[in-house]
């Protein structure tokens, strides 16, 4: 962070975290199905993005889409794959677990941080889906995360000002340190609106995609069958990190900060 800002890149193949880490990313979020909000990469994946980078590498921890509430057996999934992930070179993992009433999961959380150490931790944005932030964020900050990823509990990081003001007011008067790390859910985080974020929130983290669609490069298409369910990306058109987006942001945000 020799800027005063970080950008971390959120990717789910070798090459957008190659094309991430070309652009001038700070840190590299591996997930697999972005589409559901992320989940857990699998560890061949984890290995050869290790091996194509330099850049930190946060692995997600995720068994699956929709909510954060964890049933035991999903619990040691989780267990398992911070495991793997460290013995495969993860620098730092992401996750987050929430008890039905919309609360931080305290005796999960501890449990899981404990299997994680000594690697940092980020708790993702189950976050913005709390009861209470500003009681999350304590809790999170006495559970010793090291950073917490939010667009602030609304639609978008740009939406969500208010509160995360609020919550980097609540971090800067703790004894303890916890980095906000915004992270831009909807239209993204785009040249158009990367300032007024950032001057916004006085942020020191950010987060995005970059994404572009590339087509594919198969000669024989079948439009008849889909891979996945209705809601899901297109066969013959990938989604890779792009540079030279990711480069127009890190621009943008060393100019800000």
């Amino acid at each position: 962070m020799d800027d005063g800002f970080l950008m971390e890149v959120c990717v789910d193949s070798v090459e957008s975290a190659v094309n991430a880490e070309r652009g001038g990313a700070g840190r590299i979020e591996l997930c697999a199905g972005l589409v559901e909000g992320g989940t857990t990469p699998s560890m061949g994946l984890l290995q050869v993005v290790k091996q194509c980078v330099r850049v930190p590498v946060f692995v997600m921890i995720r068994p699956r889409g929709g909510d954060f509430l964890y049933s035991d057996r999903e619990v040691e999934v989780m267990k398992a794959d911070i495991r793997l992930a460290k013995l495969h070179g993860a620098d730092g993992l992401v996750f987050g677990a929430l008890t039905e009433d919309g609360r931080i999961d305290t005796e999960l959380c501890t449990a899981l941080l404990a299997v994680c150490r000594p690697l940092p931790v980020t708790f993702h944005r189950a976050f913005d889906m709390v009861h209470d932030p500003l009681v999350a964020l304590e809790t999170l900050i006495s559970l010793g995360f090291e950073r917490v990823l939010t667009s602030g509990c609304d639609s978008s990081a740009l939406e969500g000002l208010s509160l995360i003001k609020r919550l980097a007011e609540q971090v800067m008067s703790s004894a303890r340190c916890v980095t906000l790390s915004l992270f831009p859910p909807g239209g993204g985080i785009t040249e158009r609106n990367l300032q007024r974020i950032l001057e916004g929130s006085t942020a020191s983290e950010f987060h995005c995609s970059a994404r572009s669609a590339r087509d594919s490069g198969m000669k024989f298409r079948n439009p008849n069958v889909a891979m996945g369910a209705s809601f899901s990306a297109p066969e013959y058109s990938i989604k890779v990190a792009d540079v030279a987006k990711v480069r127009t942001l890190n621009a943008i945000a060393k100019n800000i900060l």
